[in-house]
């Protein structure tokens, strides 16, 4: 490494750092890759916002500085099937679910109450995968990092899909509305959720309900977000991809479109698009959302 001091996840990493991860490792020659991640975070005190540790974010500092050539690893022992790696066609795909696809034409006074389910690691989450990757024009993704997952029931039946996640580190139109500087980035983007998914079963038909549904999200997002994960969100936000969609139920509910994406892959090494521009729109949770992410 030719600078002295590594930043990684938020975290500086400078030379006496390095030195006791390899005295960690000498001192541990019969410990996993897994087990020294772990024996590094408790020492570090390295945690996540609930208090769990940042196993995964350890794992990933400590496999980087192998492949640098800073540290030597022991030999990998197990490697875990990941259903996700491979070929797109041999990924596994969510088991497909029955649902009633009665079209259903109403007005919204008549579906109420909807019922918000949060639904990660219950057993309806089989069911959203299911809904999303058979209606949804991008299919079922598995999301990483923090991230929620809810069915809106009506009638007693699912009509729509929300999924959140973390926020993307790097967004230029979201970046200069909020105004912070790297470093409140770093330490505050978990406070940001990302909308990667919002989905109205095709056979629903019924006016206004998207932004009626996003605005009942924005009311309970937070306090489902800090149950999870121990802490709240002040910021939402999400793209529209222009080509297709005007993002009309956003604008409906009061989302507000800073800008268009910079058509660059998060790890591409050019300056120049890769891909389709994306408007980026953000909706504040809190009216102090500036003073809290910007703080450092």
């Amino acid at each position: 490494m030719e600078d002295k001091t590594l930043s990684y996840r938020g975290r500086n990493i400078n030379e006496a750092d390095l030195l006791f991860i390899k005295q960690l490792i000498a001192d541990n020659p019969s410990s996993s890759r897994r087990d020294l991640s772990k024996k590094l975070c408790e020492a570090w005190n390295w945690r996540q916002a609930n208090g769990s540790l940042r196993d995964m974010v350890c794992r990933g500092l400590m496999l980087h500085l192998h492949r640098e050539g800073v540290i030597e690893l022991p030999p990998v022992r197990w490697m875990n099937p990941n259903p996700l790696a491979g070929r797109a066609e041999d990924r596994k795909k969510p088991i497909p679910a029955l649902v009633d696809t009665t079209p259903l034409e109403a007005h919204l006074a008549d579906m109420r109450p909807l019922e918000f389910h949060q639904v990660r690691h219950t057993w309806e989450e089989p069911l959203f995968n299911s809904l999303l990757d058979r209606y949804h024009y991008l299919g079922y993704a598995q999301p990483v990092g923090e991230h929620l997952k809810f069915l809106i029931y009506a009638t007693g039946r699912p009509i729509a899909c929300l999924a959140w996640s973390s926020a993307p580190r790097h967004l230029g139109p979201r970046d200069r509305f909020i105004g912070w500087s790297a470093e409140a980035r770093r330490k505050n983007i978990r406070f940001l959720a990302y909308n990667t998914r919002f989905l109205v079963l095709p056979f629903i038909q019924v006016p206004h309900l998207a932004s009626h549904i996003l605005g009942r999200m924005a009311q309970l997002l937070s306090e489902e977000w800090d149950r999870a994960y121990g802490h709240p969100i002040y910021y939402l936000e999400t793209f529209v991809d222009p080509e297709r969609f005007r993002g009309t139920c956003y604008r409906a509910a009061n989302w507000k479109v800073l800008g268009l994406t910079a058509g660059l892959g998060k790890d591409s090494r050019s300056k120049k698009p890769n891909r389709s521009l994306k408007e980026v729109l953000g909706y504040p949770l809190a009216k102090n959302f500036r003073t809290r992410l910007c703080e450092a």
